[in-house]
């Protein structure tokens, strides 16, 4: 069960954020900062304290605080991004995770090693890392060491297309994740019950687990009604201008 989530306020430069899909068009800010007052509602909804930083105009992408940080029940795992002009958003939220966690918890991943939590997916005290285009080889290898350090376990998950690893697979608790792409056939997954979101959705995969509700992108009907009739209460969220600039519904929190 989460006890805390920590989001960031998105900024008015959210325009300039990085993109892949720039034929979905420029974020409006405005509609960004509504969809993000129903992010928060939907979280407290959920039974978590949230906590809310204020928006920074030097990083446009900095509502994804997922990224910087990934958040166990025995240690902080302070990430490096892949993304350059996202490392110093990694600083800001330093002072913030210590308030939550001892200094002695607090660890880093260092340079040339780089990781993003987006990539990041936590099973129980076992945790997936993607190898991806943002989190290397060297990365993995010193966020496996420190987790080691502290009891729990991670394995590491090559990625063939997709941004992120939580991009096409997300664990919603009782052994069940949901799937779409290459992440239906994955061997490392075999042993999960999984969902299959059909292609038209892949987008809506990226769904997040909180206390046994699951928060689903609005308007992708048929991925609400799976996780319907996997028993899970829905809230909907829709996160269309977050979408305009490669976020989800898991980026742009930390739940812990």
């Amino acid at each position: 069960m989460f006890k805390n989530v920590i989001v960031k306020r998105p900024c008015s430069r959210i325009t300039e954020g990085i993109t892949s899909v720039p034929e979905l068009g420029k974020p409006d800010y405005a509609l960004a900062l509504k969809q993000h007052d129903a992010y928060i509602d939907a979280l407290k909804s959920c039974g978590v304290t949230v906590t809310v930083l204020d928006a920074d105009e030097a990083f446009p992408d900095s509502c994804f605080v997922e990224d910087t940080a990934v958040l166990t029940r025995r240690c902080a795992i302070i990430t490096n991004p892949g993304a350059a002009s996202r490392n110093k958003e990694v600083e800001a939220m330093i002072p913030v995770i210590r308030q939550f966690y001892r200094e002695d918890c607090i660890e880093y991943i260092q340079a040339p090693g780089t990781l993003e939590g987006g990539d990041v997916m936590m099973v129980g005290d076992h945790f997936y890392v993607g190898r991806s285009a943002r989190t290397n080889a060297e990365g993995i290898r010193q966020f496996i060491s420190i987790l080691e350090k502290y009891g729990l376990s991670g394995s590491e998950v090559k990625l063939e297309k997709v941004l992120h690893l939580k991009t096409g697979v997300n664990y919603i608790e009782h052994n069940n994740m949901l799937v779409t792409g290459e992440f239906i056939d994955k061997p490392e997954f075999r042993e999960y019950h999984k969902y299959i979101i059909p292609e038209e959705e892949a987008y809506a995969a990226n769904c997040i687990w909180v206390n046994e509700h699951v928060i689903v992108p609005a308007n992708f009907p048929k991925t609400a009604q799976i996780v319907r009739n996997a028993g899970y209460d829905v809230i909907l969220v829709d996160t269309s201008e977050y979408r305009k600039i490669d976020g989800g519904l898991s980026c742009l929190s930390l739940r812990f």
